[in-house]
């Protein structure tokens, strides 16, 4: 017994032991799996070579404090999906560093953790660290404090400034090292940029310019981070600097690399236009994206960023000054995050095509045919081998043109591009949408919506304000980015004499160099001005009764954010600076050099931050009776919109001012500033669902201007459940349909066909068919309306290929419209266009 007992000690043992050393190897080659590899970035004239391959990079630019860490991970997501391989990001400095000394990673400035989940997605990141950015961003990303450091002049070779960012630059470096998020460390940031379009106000300081340049090439380049580095707009950028493109149209405009061992990159491709307010709707079309982007990579361009794929939101004071607290909503990604189609799936299938083009690009020979006037071919060969890729541009912008090329005919659409990933098949065509359509829907919640109890605290005119300037003071300097709001006061008499005759008017005349502006006179409100983005200066002229003695003058400078670009922004200046009473007998009376003026900066409200639930304790609020002067806050409880679909805030009704919910900063908003086409530039306003609990969410509002209706403003759901599609019978199928084999491009799909294709989101599916013709309809999805000519069975079709289902595929062909085989407008290419309704069903 006591050998058997023995035995089996021994035999336990041994076993212990063998797991334990394979547990423990299980662990070591867990532990190798997870290790990063480090990866070596070069580059030659093709293209960056990340460990040892050439790339096409498709990049877009996603800025993490325009929207939230919540957000992250599904804008990234979709924007992988949309077949990006890189994001391009800004660093904010005066987000990182709003006090001298005093920094912030945290939140929506959470850096490192927005780059660790680009990481998770597998895909590259493009770090641009300014120090200035423009971006339509208060200050161009630049602290206020800067400002105010003495001698400093803002990017030049100046040794405050260099020295500040310089440890600004390493600071944001040195962190992204230790977090091991370079390439080099086996991180996903494979290619930095430093300085911004400076070529845009170089001129202005001559030899400290070029001087501050190469000081700023050298500083990035010394630190040894084993990734190439970029000077957009930058054309004399120093070695090794690579100088790339900003613009709409790259493949045009754009030089080319200073140095042949450098590669063409294009860092902005700009998908719409960033809206001010005042401005009219505006849009960049998809079908010019694809044509500029095609023709790039058709001239040896290897690398685009969209700027913006996602905009996102300027929340709180962020915005620069007169620009939307929505920004770049047109985006291929809109400003919730959703997908704007057909903008993000048109790019998304040129992407799947330029990838069936790849090894003739990164490694083929470029020639060039011109057939015609309008008309041009590049293709690229690789020698020795059947590798070929052919792009057929039309320049023609009003007709089609059929370019002949090794023996085929190819007709190409107006103005658009064609590729050909083995010279004979087309794949895509740049003018030719044949992914779907949708329209944006803002729906009035219920739950959201229950009757507002609005209570209202009015801010109090100061009385004579101290102060011992006798000129108004700079407002910029006034506010120190604090408040967009900086009170003036000044008193000054009038003798009997010196009033008018009757049916003469006195007025009170100011000048500012912007943004807007506020007056009292003996504390009756006169009215307000403001400039604009193109034209910040104006005059407020207001006609005003004086009194014999002393009168007393309030105004209130607004600011709607700092300036973002253009030389000496240290030395901008704004805020009312000629002051005048115009129409006495002794003439006019100068108040700006002749009078003490006061000055207060901020609200009261500011100052208690009665946009908190705390500090709202803080001031007596009254019921609010249905009107009230301005500068009155606004406070209201809600519960969360109903689904969680992106919500917001439609500002109905309100003039100009601030939104907090929850104490978080909304944005700024702008009613009263209409467009030429009479309507408010922006209407509605992001809540992130983060900002948001289930119940008793707080809304403050503040509102400058007298007399607004908040009882018109509403809470919205938002969603893109519209889905359409418009295709013509002789548009180019889908380039899914294609895969490439070694030189080969082969179908995957027995059936290469045109088809119209209609996906919902989510889980949803489709519950309505809304509009279907086949034949000559017009409109846009949202908006279709029949043409001329209409196949009578279109909806029938369309509802036996789609009801019911979450995607659908329509043929589109005569042979699936025709009744009896008969076409009722034979002559007519037909179109095919469909609207239908995405939903979850009557219980939702």
């Amino acid at each position: 017994m006591r050998k058997h007992s023995l035995d089996r000690w021994l035999l336990t043992a041994v076993l212990v032991v063998l797991l334990s050393s394979s547990s423990s190897f299980a662990a070591k080659k867990d532990a190798k799996k997870k290790k990063k590899s480090n990866k070596e970035v070069t580059y030659d004239g093709t293209s960056l070579i990340i460990d040892g391959k050439r790339e096409l990079l498709y990049s877009g630019s996603i800025h993490y404090p325009r929207s939230t860490p919540e957000m992250w991970p599904s804008i990234i997501k979709r924007a992988k999906q949309g077949g990006l391989n890189t994001i391009q990001t800004y660093t904010f400095w005066n987000v990182h560093e709003p006090e001298q000394g005093q920094f912030n990673f945290s939140g929506r400035a959470d850096l490192v953790k927005f780059i660790k989940l680009i990481e998770k997605n597998g895909m590259y990141v493009t770090l641009r660290l300014g120090p200035f950015i423009q971006a339509e961003w208060t200050h161009g990303g630049l602290p206020y404090w800067l400002r105010e450091v003495p001698g400093i002049f803002f990017r030049t070779d100046n040794k405050p400034f260099k020295e500040h960012t310089e440890r600004y630059v390493r600071m944001i470096l040195d962190k992204m090292k230790e977090e091991k998020l370079f390439a080099s460390q086996g991180g996903p940031i494979i290619l930095g940029q430093i300085e911004n379009e400076y070529s845009a106000v170089q001129r202005a300081y001559k030899q400290d310019g070029l001087n501050y340049i190469k000081w700023a090439s050298k500083l990035v380049d010394s630190m040894n981070l084993g990734i190439p580095w970029v000077m957009c707009k930058q054309n004399d950028a120093p070695d090794p600097m690579i100088n790339a493109c900003n613009g709409r149209h790259c493949g045009d405009t754009f030089p080319g690399p200073n140095k042949e061992n450098k590669p063409s990159l294009w860092t902005e491709n700009w998908t719409t236009q960033f809206r001010v307010f005042g401005d009219p709707p505006t849009q960049r079309s998809v079908e010019d994206i694809a044509f500029s982007v095609a023709r790039f990579f058709s001239k040896n361009g290897s690398h685009v960023n969209y700027y913006m794929y996602h905009g996102g939101t300027n929340f709180g004071r962020t915005s620069a000054h007169y620009v939307t607290t929505r920004y770049y909503d047109d985006a291929p990604l809109d400003e919730y995050g959703l997908e704007k189609e057909p903008k993000f799936g048109h790019l998304k299938q040129l992407h799947n095509a330029l990838n069936l083009c790849k090894k003739p690009l990164l490694w083929g020979q470029p020639k060039t045919e011109k057939p015609g006037k309008d008309t041009e071919i590049r293709y690229y060969e690789q020698p020795g081998t059947k590798s070929c890729a052919a792009f057929l541009a039309n320049n023609n912008t009003e007709a089609a043109e059929t370019i002949k090329f090794r023996g085929r005919d190819y007709v190409i659409a107006p103005r658009s591009i064609s590729i050909l990933p083995d010279c004979k098949t087309v794949v895509y065509n740049t003018a030719q949408i044949v992914s779907q359509h949708t329209a944006r829907n803002f729906m009035k919640s219920k739950k959201a919506n229950k009757k507002f109890d609005f209570k209202v605290f009015t801010e109090t005119l100061p009385s004579k304000l101290e102060g011992d300037s006798y000129i108004p003071v700079e407002l910029y300097g006034l506010t120190k980015d604090k408040t967009d709001y900086g009170w003036y006061t000044t008193s000054f008499k009038v003798n009997k004499n010196d009033l008018p005759k009757k049916g003469v008017k006195t007025s009170v005349r100011v000048a500012s160099l912007g943004h807007a502006l506020h007056v009292w006179l003996n504390r009756e409100y006169l009215g307000s001005g403001h400039g604009s983005h193109e034209e910040k200066s104006f005059v407020f002229q207001k006609s005003v009764t004086l009194k014999a003695g002393e009168n007393h003058l309030i105004m209130l400078g607004v600011l709607t954010g700092f300036p973002d670009s253009g030389s000496y922004m240290e030395h901008r200046y704004t805020g009312p600076r000629g002051v005048s009473i115009l129409g006495l007998t002794s003439g006019t009376l100068d108040l700006t050099e002749n009078s003490k003026w006061g000055n207060k900066v901020g609200m009261e409200g500011e100052r208690l931050g009665v946009h908190t639930e705390e500090g709202s304790k803080k001031v007596k609020w009254e019921k609010f009776n249905g009107k009230a002067p301005g500068l009155t806050w606004y406070q209201t409880y809600f519960d969360a919109p109903e689904s969680l679909n992106a919500a917001a805030i439609r500002m109905n009704g309100m003039g100009k001012g601030l939104i907090w919910v929850n104490g978080e900063g909304v944005g700024r908003y702008w009613q009263s500033f209409l467009s030429p086409l009479g309507q408010p530039t922006q209407i509605e306003y992001h809540i992130p669902r983060s900002f948001l609990k289930p119940k008793k969410n707080h809304l403050v509002i503040f509102e400058e201007e007298p007399n607004v209706k908040p009882e018109l403003m509403d809470f919205v759901i938002v969603n893109r459940d519209t889905v359409c599609s418009y295709v013509g019978e002789n548009y180019i199928p889908s380039v899914r349909h294609w895969t490439r084999k070694q030189d080969q491009v082969q179908a995957i799909t027995d059936n290469v066909s045109l088809t119209a294709t209609l996906k919902c989101s989510g889980t949803k599916k489709i519950a309505a068919v809304e509009f279907a013709s086949f034949g000559n309809p017009i409109g846009v999805c949202g908006n279709f309306t029949l043409g001329t000519c209409n196949a009578p069975i279109s909806k029938q079709v369309v509802e036996k290929h789609c009801l019911g289902k979450a995607h659908c595929a329509i043929p589109v062909n005569k042979s699936t419209f025709e009744q009896d085989k008969k076409d009722s407008c034979k002559n007519v290419v037909k179109m095919l266009a469909v609207q239908v309704k995405c939903g979850r069903g009557k219980k939702n």
